[in-house]
């Protein structure tokens, strides 16, 4: 963190900050807004960030379509989103709607409803002590919601209670 606070105070050139962008791209894969963001903390504005953002996506350490596939799978599988969260978030990061749908469509639709299915079972035990359905079937269907299901997938989970 100090090394990014030195960085930001000298200026870097852009000759200077295409390596370092190499390197960045190369450890995580990112989406273009924080490369931006990256190229601006090192003082690197308009015409030159476009042109290293040019280079990076030439060589292929940044691909955007790339980077919302493998966002929306590690959202899904780790941290179990549902893809209407997923797509708020890639939105959010100033994703194109044609990647976002590409990578959307790249999650299994059974592993999918399984994953629901298996955060709804999740959810009804912990709310085995309500005794009203309707408070208990509200509950899950909010945090099923919350959690970025759409919503006929949960209301059809929340009815087969």
């Amino acid at each position: 963190m100090a090394a990014d606070k030195n960085t930001a105070q000298k200026k870097l050139t852009p000759q200077q900050a295409l390596p370092k962008l190499k390197q960045y791209c190369a450890y995580q894969e990112r989406c273009h807004s924080e490369v931006k963001e990256k190229l601006y903390n090192y003082g690197v504005y308009r015409d030159d960030a476009e042109e290293i953002i040019s280079k990076l996506i030439e060589e292929n350490y940044l691909n955007e379509e790339r980077f919302a596939s493998l966002f929306a799978g590690g959202r899904f599988r780790i941290k179990q989103w549902g893809k209407m969260k997923i797509k708020y978030e890639l939105k959010q990061k100033g994703v194109s709607e044609y990647c976002i749908k590409k990578a959307l469509q790249s999650i299994d639709p059974d592993e999918y409803e399984k994953s629901l299915q298996k955060l709804a079972d999740q959810k009804l035990r912990t709310l085995k002590s309500e005794k009203n359905i309707f408070i208990k079937k509200r509950k899950l269907q909010d945090f099923l919601l919350q959690r970025g299901f759409e919503n006929d997938l949960v209301r059809g989970i929340v009815n087969n209670i």
